[in-house]
């Protein structure tokens, strides 16, 4: 399938443009929104979201990983092939996360370049072009990128900010919950907050965080909206 993370959002050409790209290059391959609303403009966001989001695909799955506030500037773009997934989208390190936790993965510059190419929407004119050719098993002219220096690579291993908020109001991190002590407490937006294994574990009302379904630290509000009620926006940082 296509998988398709991106910060193109639901309302407006961008994401249905893309769509009908794909549809057209690889009719036969479902399309699936994974995300449409990644952080706009936030690679280093995104790369968090991906990495925890894209695991639980079947082999073979493409992602299309958009975001790219460098569009038409001399940021490559890339094919990274990890764990029997391939992800395309721009070099500029949305794709790292998922490489380095990745137990095989291989980078590739695309070299291909389609006969019309806005500066402005690569979504559409490369990257959706090229996962139709990968999909149809067409050649795709690239180079392997040698070396490590990879734009994210000084991001750490797990990000102590707020991510990605959803339509609850809950507040997903770039920490793994595996990473961090089950009873630590968070401090956050001048307040700590213990955990809970779920929602009806605390009273309504009361914040708390807690391993989302995705693996990551999560701040929730019983019955309310942990952005509004507690401060929150992509980039609040957090310790514990």
């Amino acid at each position: 399938m296509f998988v398709l993370f991106t910060d193109f959002g639901l309302e407006g050409p961008y994401s249905g443009q893309v769509k009908a790209v794909l549809h057209q290059g690889a009719p036969a391959r479902p399309v699936i929104d994974l995300f449409a609303d990644a952080p706009a403009f936030d690679p280093r966001a995104s790369a968090y979201l991906l990495a925890a989001y894209s695991t639980g695909f079947p082999a073979g799955s493409i992602f299309l990983a958009v975001v790219d506030p460098g569009v038409g500037s001399d940021r490559a773009p890339v094919i990274l092939e990890a764990d029997g997934h391939s992800f395309i989208g721009p070099d500029n390190g949305i794709l790292d996360l998922v490489a380095r936790r990745a137990e095989i993965s291989r980078y590739r510059e695309i070299l291909w370049r389609p006969d019309r190419l806005s500066a402005s929407f690569h979504g559409r004119d490369l990257f959706a072009p090229v996962a139709a050719m990968l999909a149809r098993g067409d050649p795709v002219n690239t180079q392997d990128l040698a070396g490590t220096a990879r734009p994210g690579a000084t991001w750490p291993n797990d990000l102590a900010e707020i991510v990605y908020i959803d339509c609850y109001g809950n507040a997903m991190t770039g920490l793994r919950a595996s990473e961090v002590p089950a009873q630590a407490r968070l401090t956050l937006a001048g307040i700590q907050i213990a955990a809970a294994r779920t929602f009806s574990d605390v009273p309504a009302g009361k914040a708390f965080w807690y391993e989302n379904a995705n693996g990551l630290v999560e701040i929730a509000v019983n019955g309310g909206h942990a952005a509004e009620r507690l401060g929150l926006a992509v980039g609040t940082a957090l310790s514990y």
